[in-house]
């Protein structure tokens, strides 16, 4: 696919991960609407706040987008938190935080975006979920299930879309881009040294531009 010119979404366009997939798409000739809770200041970018856990808010999001870009060839979406602790220990606001952050929001996301990138150039959703995905985690276990569900949505979708829009599962191991310094709950155990992002994040548009349809843990062996 070519990026030049090509009008993109990008959620958690402040974060470690988000951050170089903005500016690599921008190094690729994108116009990028980005989007947080707090709305990203990144050159070159149209910046729009947004809470993707409360309703109503991924359908405003999108449709801003589309209204800027003119047309929506492509979603990134890099936004997310993460908890540690005990399943059994976790409340009912912490599941709720989990799974409106990390699946339901990104859902509803998809759910709007994907009409108008139907009508978009060779277009494509791609969706960081996590290798928790496919190996949940003792210590994470709603994080990984909030995970889990997200992944099995883009699983499906790919397939219901695959004619007309490209959907990616991309499922990073642990990379560098200091979300565990920031849980909503618990405390990261020691972690191993993760990977670099902006390597994540070349890897992921290189998937991209390659028309790669998802991109398992495993892609990122040599990343």
């Amino acid at each position: 696919m070519e990026l030049r010119d090509a009008g993109v979404l990008v959620t958690g366009a402040g974060g470690g991960l988000g951050r170089p997939l903005v500016e690599g798409l921008l190094a690729a000739g994108a116009r990028v609407v980005v989007s947080g809770r707090t709305a990203p200041a990144i050159d070159g970018t149209h910046a729009v706040a947004a809470d993707l856990r409360l309703p109503g808010e991924p359908e405003r999001l999108v449709e801003e987008a589309v209204a800027h870009l003119g047309r929506l060839d492509g979603l990134v979406h890099a936004a997310g938190v993460v908890a540690f602790g005990k399943g059994v220990e976790a409340d009912d606001d912490l599941l709720d935080e989990l799974f409106l952050a990390d699946a339901i929001g990104p859902i509803r996301l998809l759910r709007a975006a994907v009409p108008h990138l139907r009508d978009g150039n060779d277009a494509f959703a791609a969706v960081v979920t996590a290798v928790v995905a496919e190996k949940p985690q003792a210590g994470m276990a709603p994080y990984s299930a909030a995970k889990a569900a997200l992944s099995a949505f883009v699983t499906a979708l790919a397939r219901e879309e695959r004619s007309r829009v490209r959907v990616l599962d991309v499922r990073p191991p642990h990379t560098e881009t200091g979300l565990a310094t920031r849980p909503v709950a618990g405390s990261a155990p020691k972690l191993p040294q993760g990977l670099d992002p902006r390597a994540v994040a070349d890897r992921i548009l290189r998937a991209i531009t390659e028309g790669e349809r998802e991109l398992p843990s495993g892609a990122f062996a040599q990343t």
